[in-house]
């Protein structure tokens, strides 16, 4: 499967903040990439560029690719509600988002291999698509060979996260999907409106 694998301290760098999570290799360089790095005079930047940037921002975030993210679109167009919050609950219904989410893994990229290692089970089954649409209701969780593996164990020891659309139960390692989230609740710091008028061009 395609994906980034480059530098990711870079992309961070490039958009201002750490899209990654905690990253002390930014904390020190939190200026844009380049061989004149703070010293390179920008001008303003125009309307599409501000769009394109966040549009790849929030690629990046979520780990997906161009063609998936247009398709996510596509489909959060066809539905009821606001395009630019639809289009954020279904990156965060992604099965590796949610594992994330649960604290099963430290990051979306860790996420994603868990599942495509089939670690991972939704409603009792086991699940290797990262991309699969977790529904309200649905219960993930751990599959039972893989609930002593220590990087899990250790991911969910320092997780601390508590989101309200989702609910954890460290003794079973089974978590549940109650809802998608509201706008408000997704703690990235994404204009995904910007997003909508850069696809609606």
């Amino acid at each position: 499967m395609a994906r980034y694998i480059g530098p990711k301290t870079k992309i961070a760098r490039k958009f201002g903040e750490a899209i990654y999570g905690d990253d002390k290799a930014f904390e020190k360089r939190n200026y844009p990439p380049g061989q004149h790095g703070n010293n390179r005079r920008r001008g303003k930047k125009s309307e599409y560029a501000i769009q394109l940037q966040e549009k790849q921002k929030a690629k990046y975030t979520y780990g997906v690719l161009e063609r998936q993210f247009r398709n996510m679109f596509k489909k959060a167009t066809a539905s009821r509600g606001i395009t630019g919050e639809v289009l954020l609950q279904l990156c965060e219904s992604r099965l590796d988002n949610v594992v994330f989410r649960m604290g099963i893994a430290p990051s979306r990229s860790a996420a994603r291999q868990l599942v495509s290692h089939r670690h991972i089970t939704v409603n009792g089954g086991i699940v290797n698509i990262s991309s699969y649409s977790v529904k309200a209701g649905d219960v993930v969780g751990v599959r039972e060979k893989s609930k002593s593996m220590e990087a899990i164990t250790q991911s969910l020891a320092s997780s601390n996260h508590l989101y309200e659309w989702i609910t954890w139960n460290d003794e079973t390692m089974l978590g549940t999907f109650v809802s998608l989230p509201e706008r408000i609740q997704i703690p990235e710091n994404i204009n995904e409106q910007f997003i909508v008028e850069l696809y609606s061009k």
